[in-house]
Parts: C-alpha cells; structure tokens; sequence
C-alpha cells in the first residue's frame, strides 16, 4: 500500500503538471485567434490591393514599358502570357480605400498590446497576414520605417516595442 504522503504529492504533481498544460494551451488558443485574425485582415488587404492594381492597369495615362517601347519579342511573350489590362472595378458603395493602412493597423496593436517586445511575426498573426515571408517582411520593413520615426521602437533583436 502507498503512504497517504507520497499519494498526495503525486496529487500536487499531477495539478501542477495540469496547470501547466492550462497555461500553455490558453496561450496557445490566443496566438489561434490571433492568427486567425490575421488572415482575415490579410485577406481584406489582398483584396484591396487587387482592387487598386486593376484601376493602375486599366488608366490610361499609365502604359507598361513593353507598349511604350518599340515592339521586341519580350515584350510580345510578356503581353501574351499577362493578357489584356482588366477594366477598372470601382469600390463598392459606402467604401472607401485607403492606403498606408499597414501602417495604422501596427499603430493600431501597438496601442492595443502595451509595453510588449513583439516580432513581426507576432504582428503579422495579430494582424490577420499571411506567414509567409514575404507578408513577414512588408510587416518588418514597416515597423523599421516606424522605428525610423520613433513611433515604435526596436528593443532587442528582432523585436519592437511601442514607442
């Protein structure tokens, strides 16, 4: 038979291992929600920039160098594998666009997640952008022009914190 001692701390080892796993699983959960928020931002940001890419395309001020050019077989293969500039859509009604939001939304978690050390991951997630790096390093290259201006503030490597 086991001692009444020795069954009582294997009690308290099993709640702490349990509150453990809680703390590491409730962390786990928000870095989730943050991720998921990030895709979802991201893929509002995409749309967006699609939206702005076909108004570029189809302005008629604005011709790819390969149309301005005279004609060379380069440009003909890049015509042919781009395709015809598709027409402009305008925003929907009750919309507006607006740019350098990137910006305002790091701003934005920043205020929301106090004197944090952050990577642009973390931001990135947060923000509801892809992970990859591509996404990562438009997320970093705006933090550094923000650091530039002293409105975040670099406190370790790789991390910022608000300024």
């Amino acid at each position: 038979m086991v001692p009444a001692s020795r069954s009582t701390r294997d009690i308290e080892v099993t709640a702490e291992s349990l509150q453990a796993d809680l703390s590491r699983l409730e962390l786990q959960r928000r870095a989730l929600e943050r991720e998921l928020a990030a895709v979802v931002a991201h893929l509002d940001t995409v749309q967006r920039a699609l939206g702005a890419l076909e108004v570029v395309m189809a302005s008629p001020a604005v011709a790819p160098a390969s149309e301005a050019a005279p004609e060379t077989a380069g440009g003909a293969a890049r015509r042919r594998v781009t395709g015809p500039a598709k027409p402009a859509t305008r925003p929907r009604a009750g919309t507006e666009r607006t740019y350098g939001r990137l910006t305002e939304q790091i701003l934005e978690y920043f205020a929301q997640v106090g004197d944090a050390d952050v990577r642009a991951r973390d931001v990135a997630v947060a923000l509801g952008r892809a992970t990859d790096s591509g996404s990562i390093n438009a997320v970093r290259s705006t933090l550094d022009r923000l650091v530039g201006t002293s409105r975040v503030r670099r406190s370790g490597r790789g991390l910022y914190r608000a300024g």
